[in-house]
């Protein structure tokens, strides 16, 4: 994630889900996200959630609730997002414990990170790394 100089978080991936609310149990329980906040709408759908994973965040509600984002996202494809673990192995584990389809398991890379790759039920590539966009080593 970049950060300002003050160690404020700057890009905060941002997702829509057919069912959010699934999505938000795959994303804490098996990938050991933190719900921060949820909000919903009185037919149930998310209106909009918070999850984090260390200083990062991922933003994300339901499709199909109108407004100007989600005309914006309509017929858009799967994102990719990159989220920074230090014991690839062991979320690896966790995430197979909970039946996540792996894309990747648990490689070395060459330019020294170890990374998994996964998607989660609606085809959105979840990646999960050693490496840290911005740091050198």
């Amino acid at each position: 994630m970049a950060e300002t100089a003050n160690g404020v978080v700057t890009v905060f991936p941002t997702i829509l889900y057919d069912d959010a609310k699934s999505a938000i149990r795959t994303l804490t329980e098996a990938f050991g996200f933190v719900a921060e906040a949820v909000y919903e709408g009185d037919d149930g759908s998310v209106l909009h959630a918070e999850l984090s994973c260390g200083n990062g965040r991922v933003m994300l509600g339901s499709k199909g609730r109108g407004g100007v984002f989600a005309k914006a996202m309509e017929g858009a494809g799967p994102a990719g997002v990159y989220v920074v673990v230090s014991a690839v192995d062991a979320h690896h584990a966790r995430a197979v414990e909970h039946g996540v389809e792996i894309l990747m398991p648990p490689t070395d890379q060459d330019h020294g990170s170890r990374d998994y790759m996964a998607r989660d039920a609606e085809g959105n590539v979840w990646s999960f790394g050693t490496y840290t966009p911005g740091v050198t080593a």
